[in-house]
């Protein structure tokens, strides 16, 4: 390795944005809302076929949105998910601290067992 070169870069949290994705923090927000929607599926039983019926879609929809396919999918899609799924939606904004150059968008997820679990990327949301 070159002499000072660092080894590794340390990530500010969204791995979107350390990969140069653009919107990467949608693309970390509507990860989150899929982790969340997998989560709760699972947790509660249900199989693809059950959950895409729940959330008024097909099987194969659920499956990609399961594995992580998210392409097909807006904010707004998987927040209609979350409710379908008997969760509660809580949008707040408010102004970033001065300390930190740019605003960002986090999904928080309460979640009983673990308490809960915030997950921030830079940037104002788009879609």
């Amino acid at each position: 390795m070159a002499e000072g070169v660092p080894a590794h870069q340390v990530s500010d949290g969204n791995v979107f944005a350390d990969l140069g994705l653009p919107d990467a923090d949608v693309l970390l927000v509507k990860a989150r809302l899929a982790q969340r929607i997998t989560e709760i599926a699972t947790r509660s039983g249900m199989t693809q076929a059950q959950t895409a019926r729940r959330l008024g879609t097909s099987q194969p929809k659920v499956s990609a949105l399961f594995t992580g396919k998210l392409a097909g999918f807006s904010i707004e899609r998987l927040l209609r998910f979350v409710t379908a799924l008997d969760q509660d939606v809580d949008i707040r904004i408010t102004p970033k601290p001065r300390r930190r150059r740019r605003a960002t968008v986090s999904v928080t997820a309460d979640e009983a067992e673990s308490g809960p679990r915030s997950v921030r990327g830079q940037g104002a949301g788009r879609r």
